[in-house]
């Protein structure tokens, strides 16, 4: 397995670009346009699946293990293919929520094939998906591992109650990294960002579905049920913090190159990008703090009339195999959906790998675990105001 520091590739998380690029696509699935939804009965076509061994898997780039010799060969995948007798056609087309939303959303509201069995997508995304009853409802009975070891932290969010939908992929934190050195001091707060020292050397996420849950943590808000009120009082908090010159500036994946040259000393911050970043620069820190911080997930799904349904089920109750996902959680480096990995790594024969195993940006422990929660996602009747009040003030 490639060691954390062997590796510099993007986070999926900040890949993401700021909420409100593609404003009619975000109406249709804000508004949920009345015939755009898809009943139930409506979702699923005949499986293929026990006849036609294959099935077609779209991802982001660099969001699966790789062989260090050859990044074309992909070990787990490649196992699973042998060991299940299954075809896996892996396309990396997902590069931005959105983007993807407006490729497939054509297909789906009009009842058509996406040619896509299964597809990985941030949870806020998800549940817009959800909503338009655009996916299938997974049977368990085909994937004992998910049922056994999915963490529960991550088992039942607000948009899919028992992840009945959806299935993680991965998840991570939403948190605050800082240079400690050069700030000569500890962060433990969200509000420790609004100190006198951190002037002009501050920045945060610029993504409305990235940014608010912490901001809102730091009000002590439990972000589980928060409100409209609650969202305007972070807004009215930010727009102070911007006109006394405390935020130097708005980011997407751009704060880990701010963070390095010491341009900014603290920011908004995933906690998978930090891990890459530690590798170089130890002063690097990660903090959730005090008042808790978001956890997140970029999670599969399989889409209406996908035709080797039960072969998707398949393949995801594969990687939740502690094995298999000790062996991607070493190479990706984010938090493991899959809590019981963390005892395969530890036991790993490579003093580097089985280090992982007490990282706990990879498997929080249970103190920091006591801090995390799911935020419940923007509704479609909050959507356009809220990102419209944001996106003013992040000057998008």
């Amino acid at each position: 397995m490639p060691q954390t520091s062997s590796r510099t590739s993007p986070s999926r998380r900040s890949l993401l670009r700021a909420l409100g690029g593609t404003a009619a696509l975000g109406a249709l699935a804000g508004c949920g346009v009345p015939a755009a939804y898809v009943r139930p009965g409506d979702r699923a076509v005949t499986d293929a699946s026990a006849t036609d061994h294959r099935l077609t898997w779209a991802n982001w780039p660099l969001y699966i293990d790789t062989d260090d010799k050859n990044p074309n060969r992909r070990p787990t995948l490649e196992a699973f293919e042998k060991r299940a007798g299954i075809r896996v056609e892996y396309v990396e087309e997902i590069n931005d929520n959105d983007e993807f939303f407006g490729k497939i959303s054509p297909a789906l509201m009009n009842h058509q094939p996406t040619g896509r069995d299964l597809i990985v997508i941030s949870d806020w995304m998800c549940a817009r998906f959800v909503r338009l009853g655009w996916v299938q409802e997974m049977d368990r009975a085909h994937q004992p591992n998910v049922a056994k070891h999915l963490d529960p932290l991550l088992r039942s969010p607000a948009f899919d109650e028992g992840r009945r939908f959806t299935v993680p992929w991965q998840s991570g934190i939403t948190g605050i990294a800082y240079n400690h050195r050069k700030l000569g001091r500890e962060i433990r707060a969200v509000k420790d960002l609004w100190a006198s020292d951190l002037k002009g050397r501050v920045t945060l996420l610029s993504g409305l579905d990235e940014s608010f849950a912490l901001l809102m943590q730091g009000n002590g808000v439990d972000i589980t049920r928060w409100t409209a009120d609650d969202f305007h009082d972070v807004c009215d908090e930010v727009q102070r913090q911007v006109g006394r010159g405390q935020i130097r500036r708005f980011t997407g994946n751009d704060y880990t190159k701010d963070l390095v040259s010491g341009d900014v000393l603290a920011c908004q911050a995933y906690s998978g990008d930090v891990i890459q970043l530690q590798a170089d620069n130890p002063d690097i820190r990660f903090v959730v703090p005090e008042e808790g911080a978001e956890l997140w997930s970029d999670s599969l799904m399989i889409p209406n009339r996908a035709r080797h349904k039960a072969n998707a089920e398949r393949l995801i109750d594969y990687y939740y195999r502690p094995e298999v996902a000790a062996e991607l959680a070493a190479w990706v480096n984010y938090v493991c959906p899959v809590p019981a990995a963390r005892e395969v790594l530890a036991a790993d024969p490579d003093k580097d790998t089985a280090a992982l195993a007490d990282n706990p940006l990879i498997f929080p422990d249970e103190t920091m675990r006591s801090r995390l929660a799911i935020a419940r996602d923007i509704t479609s009747a909050e959507r356009v105001d809220f990102a419209r009040r944001w996106n003013k003030i992040v000057g998008l």
